[in-house]
């Protein structure tokens, strides 16, 4: 299970990641303290970050073969996690009328999070088992939407619509760069675009807050809708304006203490924005695009050296964290409807820190396989 490469992770690759978790960790505290007023989530994210450290330097250790072996196995155990929140509490958990948690007493672990690696996991070993039929008008495809449909449909009963989006844009996209026909790709994307509306729509009818999100977001003008749907935006705009481009300093905010819902997970961008002003969201952004820039280069890297398995796991952990990342920070600037998408490795929160760390760990480890001399490589995947 662990093999040495006998290198060490890319340097500055490192550094950024670190660079940026620290921001984060620091922001999360100052977001936290703020809102509730004592130290238990600042205590809790640093024990997440710690195990999310430890299972990435793990990473570090495993070559990719082992996880394109047990890929399969990882996938159908995480639909399992992914059932097992339906059943009575004390074992699921729901909140705020989504179930999405299963419920470890110190710990409600979300599954939906587990299962964005997961997928990314098991298309690269798919991918690469049907790399000829994925080539084919419609044969991948249709193989691919019934992976995808296996996890949508749990995802969608749980309620979580972004990370159903999310997880089927990832592997949708990991499809394309592997060589799918464009035309298929498009009517098949067009047309889960439309169910997703009609089930928008159809849940907005059964009482559903959904539906009224998305409409009262884009058909009112914003500072002229006093409807609930949108307080959340404003707040987080109002935060950013008082910012400026320096900010109102660490830790003197306003916004998070009662005004701004989720300060510490959801909209954090939004109090960087107002504690550090633009500098602190050009920090942010410039970091994390550098991090997703050195990935997308390892993720070619690996495909120049012939380890597709890699390389397709490499560009789906990019393609799913810039997802994630750009669908937050335009949440966070208004230019979307508010949903519930971390910020990476800066938001507060147990599975989703641990995951990225995870991801951003097996990414440094296609790296080192990059750079292995050719008598090591050619094992690799």
């Amino acid at each position: 299970m662990f093999e040495k490469t006998g290198l060490l992770p890319d340097k500055n690759l490192t550094i950024a990641i670190l660079l940026l978790l620290i921001f984060g960790w620091i922001m999360s505290f100052s977001a936290s303290l703020g809102h509730f007023g004592h130290y238990g989530f600042f205590l809790r994210q640093t024990i997440y970050i710690s195990l999310g450290l430890m299972l990435a330097f793990t990473c570090l250790k495993i070559p990719l073969y082992f996880y394109k072996k047990y890929a399969k196995y990882f996938f159908v155990f995480t639909l399992v996690c992914l059932a097992l929140v339906f059943l009575p509490e004390p074992i699921g958990r729901t909140v705020n009328g989504s179930t999405r948690w299963i419920n470890f007493v110190v710990f409600k672990f979300q599954p939906s999070e587990m299962m964005k690696i997961a997928m990314i996991l098991y298309m690269a070993d798919f991918l690469v088992r049907h790399e000829k039929d994925v080539k084919k008008p419609w044969m991948g495809l249709i193989k691919t939407l019934i992976i995808i449909g296996l996890a949508d449909v749990l995802l969608l009963l749980e309620m979580d619509l972004g990370a159903t989006i999310i997880i089927s844009l990832t592997a949708l996209i990991m499809l394309f760069a592997a060589g799918v026909y464009l035309m298929q790709l498009t009517l098949v994307g067009s047309s889960l675009i439309s169910m997703v509306g009609i089930w928008l729509y159809i849940d907005g009818l059964n009482g559903g807050v959904r539906w009224a999100r998305m409409t009262e977001f884009w058909q009112i003008e914003l500072w002229s809708n006093n409807s609930e749907k949108v307080y959340q935006t404003k707040q987080a705009l109002i935060g950013i304006a008082r910012g400026d481009w320096t900010g109102v300093g660490l830790g003197n905010g306003i916004q998070k203490y009662n005004k701004l819902p989720e300060p510490h997970t959801d909209m954090i961008f939004s109090v960087i924005g107002e504690e550090i002003g633009i500098v602190g969201m050009l920090f942010v952004i410039f970091t994390f695009g550098f991090i997703m820039l050195k990935g997308f280069k390892i993720a070619k890297d690996a495909l120049k050296n012939r380890r597709k398995y890699s390389s397709y796991v490499g560009f789906g952990i990019c393609t799913w964290l810039s997802l994630q990342f750009s669908v937050n920070i335009a949440m966070n600037l208004g230019l979307i409807p508010p949903k519930g998408f971390p910020l990476p490795l800066v938001s507060y929160g147990g599975s989703s820190m641990i995951f990225v760390l995870i991801a951003l760990g097996i990414l440094l480890r296609i790296d080192m396989e990059n750079r292995c001399k050719y008598s090591k490589q050619k094992k690799y995947v």
